[in-house]
């Protein structure tokens, strides 16, 4: 019975070194930090910096406003160069316009009197076709006597009663009379002919073209409104170009006047970098914020337990203050004096890290713990090893 005691108890005492040497030797991290990248808010314009208040390490959400910035000092010269610009081809399009309502309030006098000249042109020429009509048909019975006295002369003048220079004088007044009635008649076909040009709206007569002088006038005039109005089409095409550059300007003005600050990032306000009211140029940094989405787990471990890691290998890491143990996977292995990869960090590494090998482990579940996400800073550490007590922890979990 005694040797059965001695025997339980040098197998409890093994149990317990074997306990104790596992939990000491397995691959564990010295140190590990909930860490995340760090992204800048820039000022976009240069101004009057105004924030809203926060404090560091509020939270906030991607397109959340921080603060806006202000420059009434803004460049606007060449806005007002194209406003002068325009004003001056308004000016313009105005001049053109008044000289075409011109022209146009001329044409319209002239056509009137072109058409009044027209029509009384037309009453002229009727009334000398009348008076023509009526001197042929007078010259025709002034004809016709002039042959009835030559036919009695000659019937006289056979009888022997009628002497030879009164049958000579009757014949020549009847020749007079036909030549007078072939020129009437003449006269009354160029009256017929200018009458029919006249209310075709063609005059003929000595001194003047086929068309009076209104009309004329109406064709230069509407050659020059024509060339006017090409003119004013230009101008117009001109100044439509000058508004659509003078709103570009003026809607860049207003960029470089007025400009909203806003998280690029769900994340947390990390560093503030200009203080309110502060004169910033653009470019500037004016804020940091961590990366939520980026949280990571940065810890340094023996040269003996880094040179048995390889990127992928499974990791558990454990916050401290916490039963929680949550897996991940080994992100990158740094080596020793790995400063440089920590610019962009949230957390720097401490002296003591450095002297040590980097491992970065990337845990998703930390983005999604409500408790955990975005805890940059918060420290644990990091096994990459089985345990013994690995089965009792996920019993209790």
């Amino acid at each position: 019975m005694r040797l059965v005691r001695i025997v339980a108890g040098f197998a409890i005492a093994l149990a317990a070194l074997w306990i104790i040497l596992g939990e000491q030797l397995a691959g564990a991290s010295a140190d590990a930090v909930v860490n995340a990248r760090l992204t800048t808010v820039r000022a976009p314009i240069a101004g009057d910096l105004s924030l809203a208040p926060r404090e560091l390490g509020t939270l906030v959400e991607q397109g959340e406003p921080l603060g806006s910035l202000a420059d009434p000092r803004a460049d606007t010269v060449r806005l007002d160069d194209l406003t002068l610009e325009r004003a001056v081809a308004r000016s313009e399009i105005e001049r053109l316009e008044a000289e075409i309502a011109a022209l146009e309030e001329a044409v319209a006098s002239l056509e009137s009197r072109a058409a009044d000249y027209g029509l009384r042109r037309q009453r002229q020429l009727e009334a000398q076709l009348e008076q023509r009509n009526s001197q042929a048909r007078a010259l025709e019975a002034t004809l016709e006597e002039a042959r009835g006295a030559l036919n009695r002369s000659t019937e006289l003048q056979s009888r022997g009663v009628e002497t030879a220079a009164n049958f000579d004088r009757f014949r020549a007044a009847a020749r007079v009379a036909e030549r007078q009635l072939e020129a009437a008649q003449a006269d009354i076909e160029v009256a017929r002919i200018e009458l029919a040009s006249a209310r075709r709206g063609v005059f003929l007569g000595e001194g003047y073209n086929d068309a009076p002088y209104s009309e004329q006038r109406i064709s230069e005039l509407s050659v020059q409104k024509r060339l006017l109005a090409a003119q004013l089409a230009g101008e117009t095409t001109r100044a439509q170009a000058i508004d659509a550059r003078i709103d570009a300007e003026r809607r860049r003005v207003n960029d470089l006047r007025t400009a909203g600050l806003t998280a690029n990032v769900r994340g947390r306000v990390w560093s503030l970098l200009a203080a309110d009211g502060e004169r910033v140029q653009r470019g500037q940094d004016v804020m940091r914020l961590v990366d939520c989405a980026s949280t990571l787990v940065t810890l340094s471990v023996a040269e003996s337990v880094y040179n048995t890691l390889a990127v992928g290998d499974a990791a558990e890491f454990r916050p401290a203050g916490t039963d929680k143990v949550i897996s991940g996977t080994v992100l990158r292995l740094a080596g020793s004096g790995a400063s440089t990869i920590y610019q962009n960090l949230a957390v720097a590494p401490s002296q003591r890290h450095l002297e040590r090998y980097d491992v970065a482990v990337q845990a998703p579940g930390l983005v999604d713990d409500p408790e955990l996400g975005c805890a940059v800073g918060r420290t644990g550490r990091v096994f990459f090893a089985t345990r013994p007590l690995d089965g009792l922890r996920r019993l209790i979990d």
